[in-house]
């Protein structure tokens, strides 16, 4: 492996603090942006890169350890305090080696291993969090703009009649108190418009949080995603989420593994070295040292019931979180099938209808059998209509989007 592939992580995470240019992006412009400086992408590289790095060290033998010392020193009696007096004095070099049973070693290895694993479960699944927060940041603004355009435009089709109502008092065709509607009318509308602006700001500045642009705007249209339940069932066995899982399973199975290793004797080598007056000659020692573990019914196998459990537990955990993915997928579907139907009926009956509805006030106030607030009325609930319709087909395409990012398949 290169020495330097933990760099492209590190400078995504710099790049996070420089200004970026604003612009307007395409969806997939601004999903590849927020893949490319998100900055939990990057700490979630930089984890997986210490896994990996990390990972050779495990099972590896201890270093050595050299001992220096002194021997036999006498400290009473008619040689006390002479170093080559007495001919068991001695100083000594020596150097020890502890040799961890196979078993320990091969349960630090299965261990590391667990933890690459892990790091890249947690890195595909912000992966996949990434994505989906973007596109629907994306999304929002996209639509809170459309709906602002839509109440704008009804806006200025209105003016007129607002202007006019003034008029109809003043000529006396219509009543004093006809002239406080349009009042209203504009002022409620003008508060929705506010709303509609507060809620763009808001979108621009999500699309920010995981672009980096200082002000983003959309182009181009949304994505059309087409929903396939059957295929998104049978992906979800696969689910990055469900992934982390198995490398927990993979971890737990490695800490069952390591306990159980500490029923076996480690062992332990040294070869020492003992330096004494040249009167008396040299000499060389050699040990074995082994770890007995006695008592396993009070020391070891509590911890491996233990760890079995914690193994045990990952397996019911796993089942719980593919149940909730399921019955989270099913209740989304559902959803999705609910605002779909409504908004088609919104395109097909009530915005047709309000647009008829308008135009029928409209040749009637020109006729003289119509009010100017029937007019106003009727513009307004027009106005109601067209934003009800866009309201439904950003839930429609929210709920395309959310549902593919977040239980389809990981990206590659």
């Amino acid at each position: 492996m290169s020495a330097h592939r933990w760099w492209p992580a590190v400078l995504a995470g710099a790049a996070i603090a420089t200004p970026a240019l604003a612009g307007p992006l395409t969806y997939d412009e601004a999903l590849a942006k927020a893949l490319a400086s998100a900055p939990a992408l990057a700490a979630a590289d930089l984890k997986t890169e210490a896994a990996r790095r990390s990972a050779p060290a495990a099972g590896r033998l201890p270093d050595p350890q050299l001992k220096l010392g002194v021997e036999n020193y006498p400290v009473s009696g008619p040689m006390a305090g002479r170093f080559g007096a007495d001919q068991m004095t001695m100083a000594t070099v020596g150097v020890m080696q502890e040799i961890p049973n196979g078993a320990r070693r091969r349960a630090e290895i299965a261990g590391a291993r667990a933890e690459v694993a892990s790091a890249q479960a947690g890195r595909r699944m912000t992966a996949r969090e990434v994505r989906t927060d973007a596109a629907l940041a994306w999304l929002d603004l996209y639509y809170a703009e459309a709906r602002l355009r839509a109440l704008d435009a009804v806006l200025t089709e209105l003016q007129p009649l607002w202007e006019a109502a003034p008029s109809g008092v003043a000529s006396g065709s219509s009543r004093p108190a006809a002239a406080l509607g349009p009042v209203r009318q504009r002022a409620e509308l003008l508060d929705q418009r506010d709303e509609l602006a507060a809620a763009a700001r808001r979108a621009q500045a999500e699309l920010t949080r995981w672009t980096g642009d200082a002000a983003p705007g959309p182009s181009g249209a949304p994505p059309v995603v087409a929903l396939d339940p059957d295929r998104l069932r049978a992906e979800l066995d696969r689910h990055s989420a469900l992934a982390g899982y198995a490398a927990d399973a993979q971890k737990a199975s490695a800490a069952v593994a390591l306990a159980s290793a500490d029923k076996r004797p480690d062992w332990a080598v040294e070869l020492g070295y003992g330096r004494r007056d040249p009167m008396f000659g040299d000499m060389v020692s050699a040990g074995l040292t082994v770890r007995v573990p006695l008592f396993p019914g009070r020391r070891q196998d509590p911890l491996i019931a233990a760890r079995r459990a914690d193994r045990a537990r990952v397996d019911v955990e796993r089942e719980l979180a593919a149940r909730e993915l399921r019955s989270r997928l099913e209740a989304e579907l559902a959803d999705h099938v609910m605002h779909h139907d409504q908004w088609v009926r919104t395109r097909d009956v009530v915005a047709p209808a309000a647009r008829q509805q308008a135009d029928l006030e409209t040749a009637s106030y020109a006729a003289g059998r119509a009010g100017l607030t029937d007019v106003l009325q009727a513009f307004t609930e027009l106005a109601q209509a067209r934003l009800t319709l866009l309201e439904r087909e950003a839930a429609v395409a929210r709920d395309a989007v959310r549902i593919t990012l977040t239980y389809g398949a990981d990206a590659s």
